[in-house]
C-alpha cells in the first residue's frame, strides 16, 4: 500500500490528480462551517438524535448535526442510486439502457440526479419543518420568523447544497482519482474523528478510576481487532471456476484462449452497507409513530420509548432480522443466477461438472445463498459489536461505528486499486512508447 502512493507521488499526473481531489474535499468540508440560513446551528448541535437520523449525521460528517449547506451532502444520490439500480432489473426499459454502453449510462446518471435532486428536496422539506417547528421553534436563528418564506429558504439552500455535492464528486471521479461520492462520504466520517479523539482524551485524564486505562486499551483493540475482520471480509470471494468450451471471438488470440479456465468471483458481502441502512431507515418508524401517539397514546409512547430505543435488547434482536432480511433481498436483486447462467452459456463458457442451463443457476444460486448467510452474520456482528463495546467500556465520546468502519476501509481499498490500475497502465504505456522508438531507430 505505501509503495502504490510513493509511485503516485512519483508521477506527475497522479500528483495533480491527488491534490485537486484533496483540494475539492478540502471546499466540501468548508461548507461545514456554513449554517443553513435561519437555522441555530449551535442549539440543534446539542440535540441528540440516535437510529437513522445518527447515522446520516455520522456519513455527512456531522453536518447534519449543525445543518450547514450540505448537511444532506450527497446522501440523496446514494439512495436515488440505489432506487435505480434496483429499478434496472426490474423495469425493461431501464435494463436495456444498461445494456447500451456509454450512451446508456449517460442517460442512467441522468435520471440518478434528477431523482437525487427529487428525493432530496422531499428531505429536505422533511428536515426544515422539523427544525421549525421542534422545541417552540428553538432551532430558528434569532430574527427569522418560524413561516413558509425561512423553510422555502432552507430547502432552496439544500438542494442547492446537494447539488454541488453531486458536481464534487463527480470532479474527483472524472477528473480525480475517482470513487468521488465514496470519498466525500469517507471525508466526512474521519473528518468527526479528531474531536472525538480529544472528546475521549478528556474523560480519561477526567476520570480518577484507574480502570479507564484497561477500558481505553480494551477500546482501541477492538476497533483493530473490528478493522482486520472488515479487510479479510471485504476481500473474501468464493471463486467458481469456469471453462469455456470455444472461441469467444474471431482473432487468433481469442481462439487459443479457447479451453482456457477462468473463474466467477462472488464476493461474501456482495451488499455492502445498504442493508445496514435500510434497517435503520426502518427501525425510525417505531420513533416516528412514538411521536405522533405521544398525546393520544401514551402508553404506546412509553412502550416503544422503553424498548425500541437505540442499543435496547428489543431493538438489536430487530435490527439483526431487518439486516438478515435486506441482506437477502439486494443480494437476490443484485446477483441473478439465472441472468448469469444464460451469459456463461451464449459465451460457451461452463462449470466444470455442472450440467448448462438450469442446473448452472441452482449451482450459482445456491452458492450466492449460502455466502449472503455469512454476509447478513458479518453485518450483525459488525452493528452490534460496536454498541456491546461502547456499553461495556462507558467510552460513549468516541461515536465507534462498524458502519463508518465499514464505509472508510471499503473505499481507501477501492481508491488503492484505482491507483494501482493507473500505475499500472503508465507503466505499460511506457514500455509501449519506448519499444516504438527502439524500433525506429533501428530501422
Amino acid at each position: 500500500m505505501l509503495r502504490a502512493f510513493r509511485d503516485a507521488f512519483r508521477i506527475p499526473d497522479l500528483q495533480r490528480k491527488i491534490v485537486f481531489t484533496l483540494l475539492l474535499l478540502a471546499i466540501y468540508r468548508l461548507g461545514n462551517a456554513i449554517p443553513t440560513p435561519g437555522v441555530n446551528s449551535a442549539a440543534l448541535s446539542n440535540a441528540n438524535s440516535g437510529g437513522l437520523l445518527g447515522l446520516i449525521s455520522m456519513i455527512s460528517g456531522g453536518n447534519l448535526s449543525q445543518f450547514s449547506i450540505f448537511a444532506l451532502g450527497v446522501l440523496p444520490y446514494i439512495t436515488a442510486s440505489i432506487v435505480i439500480q434496483l429499478l434496472t432489473t426490474t423495469i425493461p426499459a431501464l435494463e436495456k439502457l444498461s445494456k447500451e454502453g456509454e450512451e446508456g449510462r449517460k442517460k442512467i446518471g441522468q435520471y440518478t440526479r434528477l431523482a437525487a435532486v427529487g428525493l432530496g428536496t422531499l428531505q429536505a422539506t422533511f428536515f426544515s419543518l422539523y427544525i421549525v417547528n421542534a422545541n417552540n421553534h428553538q432551532f430558528v436563528a434569532v430574527g427569522w420568523d418560524p413561516g413558509l418564506f425561512t423553510i422555502i429558504v432552507m430547502v432552496l439552500t439544500q438542494v442547492a447544497g446537494i447539488a454541488f455535492a453531486m458536481w464534487i464528486g463527480e470532479r474527483i471521479t472524472e477528473v480525480g482519482i475517482g470513487n468521488g461520492i465514496s470519498l466525500i462520504i469517507t471525508a466526512g466520517i474521519i473528518a468527526r474523528y479528531p474531536v472525538e479523539f480529544k472528546s475521549t482524551a478528556d474523560l480519561v485524564r477526567a476520570s480518577p478510576d484507574d480502570n479507564w486505562v484497561l477500558r481505553l486499551l480494551a477500546f482501541a483493540v477492538s476497533i483493530l481487532i473490528t478493522i482486520v475482520g472488515i479487510v479479510y471480509v471485504y476481500q473474501a470471494e468464493r471463486r467458481v471456476p469456469v471453462t469455456y468450451a470455444r472461441a469467444r471471438g474471431g482473432n487468433a488470440g481469442q481462439a487459443r484462449a479457447a479451453g482456457q479456465a477462468t473463474w466467477l468471483p462472488i464476493k461474501v458481502n456482495q451488499a455492502g452497507v445498504i442493508p445496514v441502512i435500510f434497517a435503520s431507515a426502518a427501525l425510525m418508524i417505531p420513533n416516528l409513530i412514538a411521536g405522533a401517539t405521544a398525546k393520544s397514546a401514551p402508553q404506546i409512547e412509553s412502550w416503544i420509548q422503553t424498548n425500541l430505543v437505540f442499543g435496547r435488547p428489543m431493538y438489536l434482536l430487530l435490527e439483526s432480522l431487518l439486516i438478515f432480511g435486506f441482506t437477502y433481498l439486494y443480494n437476490s436483486v443484485q446477483f441473478d443466477p439465472k441472468r448469469i447462467s444464460e451469459q456463461l452459456r451464449e459465451a460457451g463458457g461452463f462449470v466444470p461438472g455442472v450440467r448448462p442451463g438450469q442446473p448452472t443457476a441452482d449451482f450459482l444460486g445456491s452458492i450466492s445463498s449460502r455466502l449472503s448467510l455469512w454476509g447478513a452474520l458479518f453485518l450483525v456482528v459488525l452493528t452490534i459489536l460496536p454498541q456491546l463495546v461502547q456499553g461495556a467500556t462507558r467510552i460513549t465520546t468516541f461515536q465507534l461505528s462498524g458502519t463508518g468502519l465499514l464505509i472508510i476501509v471499503g473505499v481507501a481499498l477501492e481508491t488503492l486499486k484505482q491507483l494501482e490500475a493507473q500505475l499500472t497502465v503508465r507503466r505499460y504505456d511506457g514500455f509501449i512508447s519506448k519499444g516504438r522508438i527502439r524500433g525506429r531507430l533501428n530501422n
